[in-house]
């Protein structure tokens, strides 16, 4: 062993020092510091004596609640690759995971015992799991062990297994506790809605090794979200999408005593930047991540998120603030050759903390040491060296000859469905390539008119040819609107009649 990571001593450390304290609470349940730590080191051993290898991959399918942090420190500290999976992932998923990952044991409540054996998985019930009554340290584990496997979203296809060491893993927490924006301490409480298996369990453990208190919900769900905003708690992490749902659940309420929103996963629009602003005061932050390097990759700080919503529209995207300590962005054209300030390219990460390989359906590719990683993203670095982001290279459209970006047209939309979603299209078009399409989320009457003005302004190619509803977007586990699948679900219940002058009809039931 080069050198090792000692997570088991790093958690008897805090279980020792804030023996007191609250570590994990859910709105029913709560768990202090030293029964976290016992409980993990419970499996942490339990794993070893079975033969777990450093490295060797371990699912954990549990929901949000007090059992999922100590389940995931569990495994880490066993030296295992953790293999967090959503816990409302299909039949389908999870074996599509396991061939991916090469995982057999699943910690998981052993109500999901009967599903799991029968799709021949070995279950460990969570439940069996016992705290143990005096915590023995286990040994340091291997930085270049791998330690976290993690699936990309599936938006462009499969989902693919993006592999992390424990060495990253631990870099990735030490510069995350390096960017926050204060240093939480006892009584500061942050709120998790979000999947464990993704930032929240990054954001918690940033606040766990503080001695701060994390409360974990599943869902956001009025009535256990409300006593915890009217305990005034110090953070929230929330995601457009749960941003936008916990202002909907609360409409006129002002929420005080929040210090800080940590947002990302999707641009936040200026419209509900203003919403939030007056619910809960100008403290929404912006970060930029993805499943190949974990956060922080970008931040913008609440002053600064403020600062840029009150700039004009520049074309260049959402901001998203300044590179974090240790990571490189640089912008490339197609060729791969780099673009100066301004121009609009697809966005390169290199850093410290970046992701060891990727495994997908034909087997491990590592990752060159040194690699810049190519994001898929576009976007463009300004004048001020803040980095913008426009959209997905694989969302771009090609109509009449003209290649369009959807981000561009949503953000001329913003908000003009009554604050609900948009989402921006291409149908399939023998004769214009793509017909561009705008879907709303359950819109209010007539929000159609409003949004042909929203987008006179644009180029004739970019302004969409139909206004279309669903009542909901599909989204992916991390409230993700998926472009792919609003697109199957629009031509599922209606036919484009193509042509110079496109027509977007009811599908004809079937006899």
């Amino acid at each position: 062993m080069r050198d090792g990571i000692a997570w088991s001593n790093d958690l008897l450390t805090l279980a020792a020092r804030f023996a007191g304290r609250t570590a994990v609470t859910d709105g029913t349940a709560q768990m202090g510091f030293a029964e976290h730590a016992a409980r993990a080191h419970a499996l942490g051993h339990r794993l070893r004596q079975a033969g777990v290898m450093p490295g060797a991959p371990v699912a954990t399918l549990v929901p949000n609640g007090v059992d999922a942090p100590w389940v995931s420190a569990g495994v880490t500290i066993a030296g295992a690759a953790e293999v967090p999976v959503n816990a409302h992932s299909t039949d389908e998923e999870l074996a599509w995971f396991a061939a991916l990952a090469g995982f057999r044991r699943v910690m998981a409540p052993g109500r999901q015992a009967a599903r799991l054996t029968a799709l021949g998985f070995e279950p460990w019930a969570v439940e069996d799991i016992a705290p143990d009554p005096a915590p023995r340290a286990l040994p340091p584990v291997p930085s270049e062990a791998w330690g976290r496997l993690i699936f990309t979203s599936g938006t462009t296809g499969r989902p693919k297994a993006i592999v992390h060491t424990h060495g990253g893993r631990w870099t990735a927490h030490l510069l995350q506790r390096a960017v926050l924006p204060f240093t939480p301490g006892a009584g500061d409480r942050v709120l998790l809605m979000t999947p464990y298996v993704h930032g929240a369990s990054l954001i918690a453990a940033a606040w766990l090794e503080q001695g701060a208190e994390v409360v974990l919900q599943d869902g956001v769900r009025a009535e256990a979200v409300l006593p915890v905003l009217e305990a005034r708690p110090a953070a929230i992490f929330a995601p457009p999408t749960v941003l936008a749902k916990i202002l909907s659940l609360f409409p006129g309420r002002r929420f005080a005593g929040v210090r800080c929103i940590f947002t990302g996963t999707s641009t936040l629009s200026r419209a509900l930047w203003q919403r939030a602003a007056e619910a809960f005061g100008p403290v929404v932050r912006v970060t930029y991540g993805m499943s190949e390097c974990f956060n922080p990759i970008t931040v913008l700080e609440p002053p600064e998120v403020a600062e840029a919503m009150a700039e004009a529209e520049d074309g260049l995207g959402a901001c998203l603030g300044w590179p974090a300590p240790g990571v490189e962005v640089a912008i490339r054209a197609e060729d791969g050759a780099a673009l100066p300030p301004g121009e609009a390219g697809e966005i390169h990460l290199r850093a410290r903390h970046m992701n060891a390989g990727t495994i997908s359906a034909t087997g491990f590719a590592p990752r060159a040491p040194g690699a810049w990683h190519r994001t898929g993203d576009l976007g463009a670095i300004d004048a001020r060296g803040r980095l913008h982001l426009s959209g997905r290279a694989a969302d771009v459209m090609k109509s009449g000859g003209y290649r369009v970006h959807p981000g561009e047209i949503e953000v001329a939309l913003d908000g003009a469905a009554g604050g609900r979603a948009i989402c921006v299209l291409g149908l399939p078009s023998d004769y214009w390539g793509e017909v561009i399409v705008a879907v709303a989320e359950a819109p209010p009457p007539g929000w159609e008119a409003e949004a042909e003005g929203r987008v006179a302004a644009l180029a004739r190619p970019k302004r969409p040819r139909a206004w279309l509803a669903l009542p909901e977007l599909p989204r992916n586990a991390q409230g993700k609107v998926v472009r792919a699948k609003v697109r199957d679900a629009v031509l599922a219940a209606l036919v484009l009649e193509d042509g110079p002058h496109p027509r977007i009809v009811a599908r004809a039931p079937q006899a």
